[in-house]
């Protein structure tokens, strides 16, 4: 390769690409090798950078991940040359060069006390009580699902300075508490059960319904957001609300074949192929539900979201929706956790109950909060759309488009402003 301006997007991509992919398994790995959660950030973000200079001209690695993180490694080691303390190093450096790249540790835990898995570490790390519960997320979001910091400020609603400050000050507290890298024990874990299940939830719904680039899927994501949730109900036995989550997970997963089409795009519920779902999570999903029933305490707010879930797995198609309940369970998780997105969701289910003009106000409403939100523009279009508001369905669409968010929703939106558009009539 010459460096060309084509070579430097190629390898930009490709750069972004192993970062979604590998980022919590390359942080991970040098967390475990330094003993410092911020400085391992540090370490795969110099990686990331020295790839971005180097790939155009030198070409992508055959192995982009491992390239990475022996970069980042031998950055490590000169800042331990640096600091004249490599020699007590030495011994943990041989010890994790042999250690396979990028090992999947099974999906059964096995000695609740003794767990082998980075990611799950990084995981406990980043939820410790020393943070706030808003830095907590944004920090696993960054660390473990690899997103910037523009993507994470459009996930949880605050401005991108808010959420780079966040980031630094979570490193730093961490730092300061000396918060070691490791799995807590069982008597620890209760309090970050909750932290742990919001960014487990969190990973999973990034995979489930990408917030940027191309995909509108990436279910690698949610796969590992499921095998995590398996790994801490192994050690956190008797948790319903871990099964609950299993459940919700269980339930989407089983439609990742019908989410996109030939092309690529969006395939919205009432459109897809159910014959296709995937009737084995969906019995997993089951099953876990049932866990969650035979633990007495009732539906949290994971077990409401998977009963609105199994509503939909179960529906024949999608005219045989029992859309009266999912309103039930939407007021259920309305008054347990109430939220702009949780009323927004609630408004579609009530069109869906009581026609769309009945969740015209409700939508709108929740202007204040959500004007920068596309899902809002979006319910909008479509409520416009089913009333005969082709002009207000319209603008709604292609503002939604315009709005940050997956290119390829974006391409879908677009096309359905203009078909709208098309079929009205035309002035003499």
């Amino acid at each position: 390769m010459t460096g060309t301006s084509e070579d430097a997007d190629t390898a930009s991509r490709a750069v972004e690409a192993v970062w979604r992919s590998e980022s919590r398994r390359i942080v991970a790995a040098l967390t475990r090798m330094t003993g410092d959660f911020g400085w391992a950030e540090d370490l795969a973000q110099e990686a990331l950078l020295e790839a971005l200079a180097g790939w155009p001209s030198a070409g992508i690695p055959d192995n982009p991940g491992a390239w990475l993180l022996s970069v980042a490694r031998r950055r490590a080691i000169d800042g331990w040359r640096r600091r004249e303390r490599l020699e007590q190093r030495e011994g943990l450096l041989a010890q994790e060069l042999r250690i396979a790249e990028f090992s999947h540790p099974v999906e059964d835990a096995g000695d609740a006390d003794d767990i082998d898995d980075d990611v799950l570490r990084l995981v406990y790390v980043a939820c410790h009580p020393v943070l706030p519960p808003i830095s907590r997320l944004a920090l696993t979001l960054r660390t473990v699902a690899g997103l910037t910091t523009d993507e994470i400020a459009r996930i949880l609603l605050l401005a991108v300075p808010a959420v780079q400050q966040r980031i630094v000050r979570a490193k730093r507290a961490l730092a300061v508490a000396g918060v070691p890298f490791e799995v807590p024990d069982r008597t620890e874990r209760p309090a970050r059960l909750a932290s742990v299940l919001q960014v487990v939830y969190l990973l999973f719904t990034e995979g489930y319904s990408t917030s940027t680039g191309d995909r509108p899927v990436r279910p690698d994501v949610a796969r590992e957001a499921v095998r995590l949730a398996r790994i801490v109900r192994a050690i956190t036995p008797g948790e319903p609300e871990i099964d609950a989550l299993i459940a919700l997970m269980e339930y989407q997963s089983s439609r990742f074949a019908t989410r996109t089409d030939a092309d690529g795009l969006p395939v919205l519920i009432a459109d897809q192929a159910r014959s296709r779902w995937d009737r084995s999570a969906i019995a997993r999903g089951d099953a876990a539900l049932a866990r969650v029933d035979l633990a007495g305490r009732g539906l949290g707010y994971y077990g409401l979201q998977a009963a609105i879930a199994r509503e939909h797995s179960h529906a024949p198609a999608f005219a045989d929706t029992d859309w009266a309940r999912i309103v039930a369970y939407y007021d259920a998780l309305e008054s347990l956790a109430p939220s702009a997105v949780v009323s927004l969701n609630r408004a579609v289910a009530v069109s869906m109950r009581d026609g769309a003009h009945a969740a015209i106000p409700l939508v709108a409403q929740l202007e204040p909060e959500l004007s920068g939100f596309r899902p809002w523009h979006a319910v909008r279009a479509e409520l416009a759309e089913r009333t005969g508001d082709a002009e207000t369905a319209i603008a709604a669409f292609r503002r939604a488009a315009e709005l940050p968010g997956n290119a390829a929703e974006a391409v879908l939106l677009r096309r359905r402003a203009d078909a709208l558009d098309a079929r009205r009539p035309q002035p003499l």
